[in-house]
């Protein structure tokens, strides 16, 4: 993996949920964490993708994965995957009781052909 700079280990996720979904009462089928500065954002599965947005406004290159039982990487500018990588600050992953997609609340009933496009 490269870039030690774009790896803080030390920094916590931002939430829960993605940043802008909550702000803007939308929803998300999968979330990710940003590794330099714990920003949690939406998958490109997602409607808005966040994640992807995160990283083209910031240069954050690397994200890992904010599921229960994930744990890979992914490097944006490499467009390379790594299966491990070093430990984050804790939480490793959004509360397990939370909705996927979620929240919830917010995920429309037809959410599966939401996707599909």
């Amino acid at each position: 993996m490269s870039g030690d700079t774009a790896i803080d280990p030390s920094v916590p996720p931002s939430g829960a949920g993605c940043v802008e979904c909550d702000q803007a009462g939308g929803w998300w089928f999968h979330l990710r964490r940003c590794a330099q500065c714990g920003h949690i954002g939406c998958c490109d599965d997602s409607p808005s993708k966040h994640a992807t947005a995160h990283f083209k406004d910031t240069g954050h290159p690397i994200i890992r994965s904010y599921e229960p039982g994930e744990g890979w990487f992914w490097n944006y500018e490499t467009d390379e995957v790594f299966e491990a990588g070093p430990q984050l600050a804790p939480p490793d992953c959004h509360p397990a009781d939370q909705s996927v997609p979620g929240p919830a609340e917010r995920v429309p009933e037809n959410w599966a052909q939401v996707l599909r496009g």
